[in-house]
Order: structure tokens, then C-alpha cells, then sequence
């Protein structure tokens, strides 16, 4: 039987109705729908993205024990952590967030690795949570390395501890302590078979932290440890856990390297060089060192840092013109704010007072941002 115009109409007018009933109902959905679940993972080395910027990984090899990590929008936390290994012993993972590369791992649009002697400075923040009945570290990797490499191990470890608990050790000895971004740490060297480390140790936990990356990366090169013409490869923080550690999370985790430097044996002026004169007033028991940096290169050098090691017996009382960050054994000497550029053939000069015992002696050599001086 042929339908009537009318009741074709009234079809027609029903079937809007409805299609605009549907459409309100899936903008309403979509207004009010929960926000992406967060990203667990269990593979020994699964990782996932986020921030867009950054890579989270589960990073289990010390044990065949399951370890699960959830990512979540700005850090991650460990939810599944069975197991232990010896405390004597190396830990069971590194769960972690990273900006740079980790064996080819790349961080979407990271510009690691970057050249030393080419980064202005590289500002993190991080933020942890921590736990009770595990043994762990909280630990800031800073990896550097000769080449710009992406697929492996590389040549030194910098390793922050934020937290330390239970009965573990860096690799290593103490060397003593150092300053660093306005903190005390106790420093431990050492070598874990396959790259030396440094490892700075806080005192107390730390929570959160805001800081500058290079502080640490100019201590590993006024300590030898690196040269300013290698490679920051890449930046992680997270936790060694040795037994348990179910709940340990980093809630948040930025990463940013600034390059354009041009300090000694950068692309600004390869040809950079540096001289010191190291003039000393000497008593029994007691000394002054005046120091002279002389820019014997062809650019200016700003917030230089100069690095040395005092003889073994020596150690510093107060100094003056600069800031030193140990008081024995490896020294870097941080300018202040009147005098933190050196313009090129100029000077800039400051000075300590120390204590010695048995014979006195003067620092075998002294670098610039990194970069060996002559000595008048």
C-alpha cells in the first residue's frame, strides 16, 4: 500500500528528531568520558610515552622476579615489585623516566646527545614518592660519554641519590664531600665494570628538587671524569629497589637542555685556552693560595668553573672571590656574580686559606669549564 505525503512527513520529522537526539547524547559522552587509563607495564623492558617528551621503563634485570610499572600522565609508580637480591650486591631494576636515549630508546624530540661545551644549562625538576618496607635508592642518572652514542653503556655514570634506604652503598668509596646547587653531598668513585661513577649522596631524603643538571656534570669534569668536548647522553630518574618496593612512584618529572654554549673548547672557540698562576703564602701547619685565571683564547668565558685537586693532607678553611665546593681533595672553584666572565686575554682572580700536614705542595694541574691550563 503507497504511503501518504503526510505520513512520509511525519517519518522524515521523527528520524531528525532522533539523529539529533543521537548526536547530543555522543557530544554529552564524549564531555563527560573518564580520561585515558594509565599504562601498566610488566615486560622486563617495555617503556611508553609520556608527556609526549618523555619515556617511562620498567627496566627489570637483576631478577626474573615479575616488576610492574604504571605511567601515568606525569611520572609513573612501581605496582608490582616481587622479590629481592643481596643487599652486597648490584639491585634487581632501574624503573625509570628519561629524556635522551637509553640502547636506542630515544625520547620523542629530545636533542640528546648534546655536546658538553655546548649546553647553557639543563634544568630539571623532580618530584618522588616514597615508601616504607623496601630496600631502595632514589636515584638522577646523568650519563656522559666521548661520542654521541645512543646504543649502550656509556663511558661515566652521574648518579644523584635523593634517598637511601636500607643497608646499600654506591659503587665504590668516599672521597669526600662536595657542594652542589646550594646542597652537601657525600661523594663516592668508583668503577662498576663497564663505566666509572660518581655517585652524590644526600644526607637526608630529598622529595622534590629543582636544579640544574650541569652542576653535576662540571663536578664529574673538574674531577676528571669527563671532558667538556663529550656527550651528555641522556637524563633518568627513578629508583634501585634490592628487595620490594611496590608503591615507590616519581610524580613528576621535567627535563630541558638548553644548548648555545661557548665556554673553552666549544664550537664558539675551539682554539680556547687557559693559563693559571698559583701564588702561595705558606706556614707551618697553614697556607693562602691566590688564584689568577688568565683567558688566553679568543672569546670571553662566563661562569667559568675552575676544577683541581689539593694534595693529599690539604684542605680548605674559607676562601674569597669564589665559591669552592669541597674542602679536600678534588676542589671547583665557582665564580661570584662580579666576576663570573673572563673576556679573552683577561683575568680574574680569587683566593683560600687552608691547613696542611707533612710536606706542602701545590695542585698538579688545573682545568677551565673542563679544559687543561698551563700553569705560569
Amino acid at each position: 500500500m503507497r504511503s501518504s505525503p503526510h505520513r512520509l512527513r511525519t517519518a522524515r520529522a521523527l528520524f531528525g528528531a532522533l539523529l539529533t537526539a543521537l548526536t547530543t547524547l555522543a557530544a554529552l559522552l564524549a564531555a563527560t568520558a573518564p580520561a585515558q587509563a594509565d599504562t601498566t607495564i610488566c615486560e622486563p623492558f617495555g617503556s611508553t610515552v609520556i608527556q609526549g617528551r618523555y619515556v617511562v621503563q620498567n627496566n627489570r634485570w637483576g631478577t626474573s622476579a615479575t616488576q610492574c610499572v604504571t605511567a601515568t600522565d606525569t611520572g609513573f609508580r612501581v605496582t608490582q615489585a616481587d622479590g629481592s637480591v643481596p643487599t652486597n650486591g648490584a639491585p634487581k631494576s632501574y624503573p625509570s623516566v628519561f629524556n635522551g636515549c637509553h640502547y636506542t630508546n630515544c625520547s620523542p624530540g629530545t636533542n640528546l646527545p648534546a655536546q658538553i661545551s655546548t649546553i647553557s644549562s639543563a634544568p630539571s625538576s623532580i618530584s618522588y614518592g616514597y615508601v616504607s618496607g623496601a630496600v631502595f635508592n632514589a636515584s638522577y642518572d646523568i650519563w656522559l660519554d666521548p661520542t654521541p652514542r645512543t646504543d649502550g653503556v656509556n663511558r661515566t655514570e652521574i648518579m644523584i641519590w635523593f634517598n637511601r634506604v636500607g643497608p646499600i652503598q654506591p659503587i665504590g668509596s668516599p672521597v669526600g664531600s662536595a657542594s652542589v646547587g646550594g646542597r652537601t653531598w657525600e661523594v663516592w668513585t668508583g668503577s662498576n665494570g663497564s663505566n666509572d661513577v660518581i655517585s652524590f649522596v644526600a644526607p637526608s631524603a630529598i622529595g622534590s628538587w629543582s636544579f640544574d643538571v650541569m652542576d653535576f656534570v662540571d663536578q664529574a669534569v673538574a674531577r676528571g671524569m669527563a671532558q667538556s668536548n663529550w656527550y651528555l647522553t641522556s637524563v633518568q630518574a627513578g629508583f634501585e629497589p634490592w628487595q620490594n618496593g611496590a608503591g615507590l612512584a616519581v610524580n613528576s618529572f621535567s627535563s630541558t637542555v638548553n644548548t648555545g654554549g661557548t665556554g673553552p673548547g666549544g664550537p664558539g672557540d675551539p682554539a680556547a685556552a687557559c693559563q693559571v698562576t698559583y701564588a702561595t703564602n705558606v706556614w707551618q701547619g697553614g697556607f693562602t693560595a691566590n688564584v689568577t685565571v688568565k683567558n688566553t683564547g679568543t672569546s670571553a668565558v662566563d661562569n667559568w668553573k675552575l676544577g683541581f685537586t689539593l694534595p693529599s693532607g690539604q684542605s680548605v678553611t674559607n676562601s674569597w672571590n669564589a665559591t669552592l665546593s669541597g674542602s679536600s681533595g678534588a676542589v671547583t672553584a665557582s665564580p661570584a656574580a662580579h666576576n663570573a666572565r673572563i673576556a679573552a686575554g683577561a683575568t680574574q682572580s680569587f683566593g683560600f686559606q687552608g691547613t696542611y700536614s707533612g710536606s706542602f705542595a701545590r695542585p698538579a694541574g688545573f682545568t677551565l669549564n673542563g679544559t687543561a691550563c698551563s700553569v705560569a
